[in-house]
């Protein structure tokens, strides 16, 4: 009878670990479901949202690259411009396409009396114009032999936006004027005064407009520097030729 009861007992004892749910044996005592593991997890959650940074577009009804900050950067850029218009002048290399008539298609240089030479139609005057107006008088002329031509130019090579640097500066000689440049920027684009330059007794020549006289200005060096003589520091423009001389040649009145 003993034996029997025991029996008995062992598989109700069998039968309650069989039915019990696993969960509950596995579960912390005093925890919730899910217990640290749940906490860990959400805390992760919560810090890797934190750690993601907010990316805030530009205001609404402006696109990217329209802010203040930009239209400030195109100013910059735009006052380095040397003339809004491209003038084209002697040396300058145009490269003159029209299509469909390789012939007629031209890479030529502006020769020193201002004209270009094309085939069929002969000179075309370009110092003085842009290529925009160069295009229209070749296609002008072109009218004659040929219906509807499309010509197109191409500015190849830039040699008439130039400025001369003589004197006592480190490396004298023709520079391109790429951009908008001053009188001191033009000093240093030569390498700077020698020992024996006359820094105050700085002259620019410059020609005349439309075959006028030809201007001289004067500047000094430290007036621009050390005194309110920022109007001095004139833009120089091509064909310019900026003169520092010597200290030894300099006359004194």
């Amino acid at each position: 009878m003993k034996i029997t009861a025991r029996r008995t007992v062992f598989v109700l004892w069998i039968c309650l670990m069989w039915l019990w749910p696993a969960e509950a044996l596995s579960q912390p005592t005093g925890g919730l479901p899910g217990g640290a593991a749940g906490n860990t997890a959400l805390t992760k959650g919560a810090a890797i949202g934190a750690s993601v940074p907010s990316q805030e577009g530009p205001p609404a009804g402006q696109s990217a690259g329209t802010g203040p900050d930009a239209f400030a950067k195109a100013a910059e850029k735009s006052s380095l411009i040397v003339t809004p218009d491209y003038i084209i002048g002697p040396e300058d290399v145009l490269e003159i396409t029209v299509w469909k008539n390789q012939d007629l298609s031209k890479v030529v240089a502006v020769r020193p009396d201002g004209r270009i030479s094309l085939p069929l139609i002969g000179e075309v005057t370009a110092v003085g114009k842009t290529p925009v107006q160069v295009t229209e008088d070749i296609s002008a002329k072109l009218k004659e032999y040929k219906e509807n031509p499309q010509v197109s130019i191409v500015l190849k090579e830039v040699n008439s936006y130039a400025i001369f640097v003589l004197g006592e500066v480190a490396k004298p000689g023709k520079y391109p004027l790429k951009s908008k440049t001053t009188l001191l920027q033009g000093i240093t684009i030569a390498g700077g005064f020698t020992a024996m330059a006359a820094r105050n007794k700085l002259v620019v020549f410059r020609f005349g407009v439309n075959g006028g006289r030809e201007e001289r200005v004067k500047a000094s060096y430290d007036d621009i520097v050390l005194r309110d003589g920022s109007l001095q520091n004139i833009e120089l423009k091509p064909g310019d030729t900026l003169v520092v001389p010597s200290e030894t040649t300099v006359l004194v009145p």
